[in-house]
């Protein structure tokens, strides 16, 4: 036991002298959770209040009515004179010159909308437009029924009536799995750096058959390699929880009818769940390096093996992935944290039997990366 703890303790120091590796582990962990909020409150801004939409409308003198029904829904006739400078879309409503007559007489009014559709910049313009004037055609049609004594009910022929039973909470369960997702990405982001530098930089600098040469077993060397690197994993994902916490209160959720709330009781759950998702992330990241013959080869081999849990985690967040996906490591954690936000019972087997799993891979890692260290080939990178 002594022996383990001075190998940790070994690279735990080496871990921290080289300062600028370690902070570029975890400026993933300290900088999303920020990033993240940024731009949801930039996202909530644009949603509940929108810009004022300033196109070209030809004829405009056809459909005074329209027009004045458009500029107050904030979609305005350019007026480059009076503002010139003005944002003005590349968007063109052109009013036909039968459109009075055919209002007047009960028939179709014709309006053309002239704009790129395949502009990304202006298909929410686009779709802003098209929607005002279909509620503005719903009204007209409503009034003619009026007019001709005839309730415009009758058009409804099915009405639909939706008691939505979700929470505030609940509401927010989309969000909170994206936020989740980043946790979990955090802890393999985290490892990464040491993870390589303890074993492909550790063999490129002679050091580890230095090590090997002391009077310590190859499990006692694994081992010490595995805790070290799986306490910076954690310490990523506590970074992350905890920025996320204070980070997530300044964004306005109630603005969109749900809420956003990362619980101390979620922190707890997050961490115990994380542990063994740490385990896996240490074990897979150096058996990978150690496979690897240099430092730039290990760091190729990752950014590949990384997509792996980013693939399973994404498929657990936006409900995706088969029944059988939730038993297995990663997306079965996070399956279960999102049944936890969103008020569900946490479905014990489910995560029991992932978990264990997620235990009895790095298990199995560590005993491959025991094997390989008695080679003189992967000790040496011949």
């Amino acid at each position: 036991m002594n022996k383990l703890i001075a190998m940790v303790r070994k690279e735990l120091i080496d871990a921290a002298r080289d300062k600028r590796s370690v902070m570029a582990g975890l400026y993933y962990a300290i900088g999303t959770p920020l990033i993240m909020c940024g731009m949801f409150m930039v996202l909530i801004n644009q949603l509940t209040s929108p810009e004022d939409l300033n196109i070209t409308i030809n004829k405009a003198e056809n459909a005074p009515d329209l027009v004045r029904y458009l500029s107050r829904k904030g979609i305005n006739q350019a007026d480059l004179t009076a503002k010139p400078d003005a944002d003005v879309k590349a968007i063109t409503l052109t009013i036909t010159e039968d459109y009075a007559a055919n209002m007047a007489n009960a028939k179709p009014a014709e309006v053309i909308i002239l704009a790129d559709n395949s502009d990304e910049k202006l298909q929410k313009s686009i779709r802003r437009l098209q929607q005002e004037l279909q509620t503005y055609s719903s009204e007209m049609g409503s009034l003619r029924l009026i007019a001709r004594g005839i309730n415009p009910q009758v058009m409804q022929s099915l009405k639909v009536d939706m008691q939505d039973q979700s929470t505030p909470d609940s509401k927010g369960g989309m969000i909170l799995g994206i936020a989740i997702f980043t946790m979990i990405y955090s802890v393999f982001i985290s490892a990464m750096n040491l993870a390589i530098d303890t074993s492909a930089g550790e063999r490129e600098r002679n050091s580890l058959a230095l090590m090997l040469s002391h009077p310590i077993s190859t499990r006692q060397l694994v081992l010490g390699k595995v805790i070290a690197v799986t306490l910076f994993a954690l310490l990523g994902l506590v970074l992350i929880l905890l920025i996320s916490k204070i980070a997530y209160t300044f964004v306005p959720w109630q603005e969109l009818g749900f809420s956003i709330n990362i619980s101390t009781d979620f922190m707890k759950l997050m961490f115990v769940i994380g542990i063994p998702v740490a385990l896996l992330a240490s074990t897979l990241q150096l058996f990978v390096s150690f496979m690897a013959k240099s430092f730039k080869e290990a760091q190729s081999y990752l950014t590949m093996v990384l997509f792996v849990p980013i693939a399973l985690s994404m498929a657990a967040s936006y409900n995706i992935a088969p029944d059988m996906l939730q038993w297995i490591p990663v997306s079965g954690q996070q399956q279960a944290l999102m049944d936890f936000i969103k008020g569900k019972d946490i479905p014990m087997l489910q995560l029991a039997v992932s978990s264990t799993m997620t235990i009895a891979i790095s298990i199995g890692l560590m005993l491959g990366m025991e094997k390989m260290l008695k080679s003189e080939k992967v000790v040496f990178g011949l």
